[in-house]
């Protein structure tokens, strides 16, 4: 099923501007609040560097608090703009929109938001998208519900109609579907041609059942951004080793093997004995730039260089994500790019 009108775009494309929200002390963030805030404003200065920026904000106090700390910070405040919207939690690659260019216009596709499979409260991330519509945020947009639970960082589009997923994820989710059954529908719903299955790859300290944004991203001319893990000794290695393997095996749709770029392994990170996703996968591609998740560790500037190879021309813009995989997701699971024209 396809409709020749609509089409989901790669994040490589123009973007109007990315959506986050402000960590608050009604989020998990409560107890390093100030920490993960450094992140946030670190962002919220990359992001302004190339493109204006939407915060969702709880109420009138957060937003005073959080332009305070921007400004504070030279953040350029005429890119921002602040939105009061309810949410649980901060993950809006997640419970925010994930929109179709349809015609001239725009389709936002507003899936279940379950907290990966209800292991949190998630009533208001779920109506998010719902709520920022009818705020008018995203202009003569149709939205359309879908009673299906999906998160954006569990899809991967290369904006020419190929889907990368994993089927450890949307199998936790669906466990009644066959991959046939996920297939057909994925395929409808986000207008893609195929989609491709990974089955190995996952990460500790992840909360999300192997979403393909810690793992495995697209990029420009038939390539494939992917975590690799070269510590023989770590617990990580055997899985990563057949998910690279099934990498290489994945054929373009004119049949030719996929551009590899392996990214480096980060050492690992621990929180109270508890070992951390430090994923330099987890990368945010704005207009001009990739913004790099970095955590203080030599591999970030070898992950920097693999950036650069695999999006020539764009700058790279290291993020310090330490703050964030201490709640089990980085960079990208924090934002949500919106194409261009959409605002």
């Amino acid at each position: 099923m396809t409709h020749a009108s609509s089409r989901f775009p790669a994040e490589w494309e123009p973007q109007s501007a990315v959506l986050i929200a402000w960590p608050h002390a009604g989020t998990d963030w409560a107890p390093r609040l100030a920490e993960v805030e450094t992140t946030y404003v670190a962002l919220a200065a990359a992001i302004t560097r190339f493109q204006p920026l939407l915060v969702c904000v709880a109420d009138a106090a957060l937003q005073a608090h959080a332009r305070d700390r921007l400004a504070a910070a030279g953040v350029d405040l005429a890119r921002v703009r602040f939105l009061q919207v309810e949410y649980d939690d901060t993950w809006l690659r997640d419970s925010g929109p994930i929109t179709l260019r349809e015609g001239e216009g725009f389709r936002l596709l507003d899936f279940c938001f379950t907290a990966w499979g209800g292991k949190f409260e998630a009533s208001r991330d779920d109506r998010l998208v719902e709520h920022l519509h009818a705020q008018g945020v995203f202009g003569t947009a149709a939205r359309e519900r879908i009673e299906f639970a999906l998160e954006g960082g569990a899809i991967e589009t290369d904006g020419a109609g190929t889907l990368l997923t994993t089927w450890r994820c949307l199998h936790e989710r669906h466990p009644g579907a066959t991959r046939e059954q996920l297939t057909t529908r994925l395929a409808a719903w986000l207008r893609q041609e195929r989609v491709l299955w990974l089955d190995h790859g996952a990460l500790e300290g992840d909360d999300t059942d192997a979403h393909i944004d810690t793992l495995a991203r697209f990029a420009p001319d038939d390539a494939i951004v992917f975590q690799a893990c070269d510590d023989a000794a770590d617990s990580h290695y055997a899985d990563l080793k057949a998910m690279a393997e099934e990498i290489a095996a994945l054929r373009t749709r004119d049949g030719r093997p996929y551009r590899l770029f392996p990214l480096p392994w980060a050492r690992p990170i621990l929180d109270e004995g508890r070992r951390l996703a430090a994923s330099y996968a987890n990368y945010l591609i704005v207009n001009g730039a990739v913004l790099m998740p970095a955590y203080g560790d030599p591999a970030d500037a070898r992950a920097a260089e693999v950036l650069a190879a695999a999006h020539p021309g764009r700058e790279i813009v290291p993020v310090p994500c330490r703050p964030l995989i201490w709640q089990n997701g980085s960079l990208h699971c924090i934002t949500m790019q919106l194409p261009e024209g959409l605002l």
